[in-house]
């Protein structure tokens, strides 16, 4: 079932709810959405750290991999 289809089901549900679904849907959507928010915060120590990587990249003081070589490493660090 395509993302198109599981939002066209779930609006039919909800054109025809009763307040008991309802109420659950609005649960399930604050639930989500506040695991949501709380996985992916990051520290400001943590954005400056990401900042300074970031600007070391652009400047070719990192080194960096393609995704070909990524793969490889990959494979021979299992092997």
């Amino acid at each position: 079932m395509t993302t198109i289809d599981l939002r066209n089901t779930v609006k039919e549900y909800i054109n025809t709810a009763d307040i008991r679904l309802l109420k659950m849907i609005i649960a399930l959507a604050e639930s989500y959405q506040s695991d949501e928010q709380e996985t992916f915060t990051l520290s400001e120590d943590q954005y400056q750290i990401i900042d300074k990587r970031r600007e070391a990249h652009l400047k070719n003081e990192s080194q960096s991999f393609t995704w070909v070589q990524v793969k490889q490493n990959a494979r021979n660090a299992a092997g």
